[in-house]
């Protein structure tokens, strides 16, 4: 049990120094609201070694403290319904056991940026900002095949779970 405990609060604090450091890399792209998602590394790590619950509580507790030290209560909103989206999709294609740790991590960027997609038309009381889900659809992919291959390598490399 206490190394249960000691593993959690490892995972929790690694999700967090990723999601300070993510605010630390100036957006090169030009896209805002591009970034990566390292934490999210962590959440498919925790999704094949521990389960859904497991993946989502890490998630949640992550958005949690980055929102409350590096973003705002409209970040927390995004970030949580973003989530939310994220999780679903990957546990539900993970277990019909057809896809890999990098399809289902693709599908899970896609579907994140789905899911904030969906609060700022809510939030901004319109839907113009549709236009927008090429990009989010191309980086979403795009963030989640290194977000995958990532957690492929995670994955195979840490048996302590």
């Amino acid at each position: 049990m206490k190394k249960k405990i000691a593993l959690w609060g490892v995972f929790t604090a690694l999700a967090l120094i990723f999601s300070y450091v993510e605010t630390l890399i100036p957006n090169m792209i030009g896209i805002p609201g591009i970034k990566l998602g390292l934490a999210n590394l962590l959440i498919v790590f925790m999704l094949y070694k521990q389960g859904v619950k497991e993946a989502g509580v890490l998630s949640l507790v992550r958005i949690l403290l980055s929102g409350a030290l590096f973003g705002s209560l409209f970040s927390i909103l995004y970030s949580l319904v973003g989530a939310s989206f994220s999780i679903v999709i990957m546990w539900l294609l993970k277990r019909a056991n057809k896809f890999s740790v990098v399809g289902i991590s693709m599908a899970g960027g896609v579907a994140h940026n789905i899911g904030q997609l969906v609060v700022a038309c809510v939030v901004l009381e319109s839907m113009n900002i549709a236009y927008y889900i090429p990009v989010l659809m191309v980086s979403g992919t795009l963030t989640g095949i290194v977000i995958g291959v990532l957690s492929n390598e995670l994955i195979k490399r840490l048996q302590m779970f």
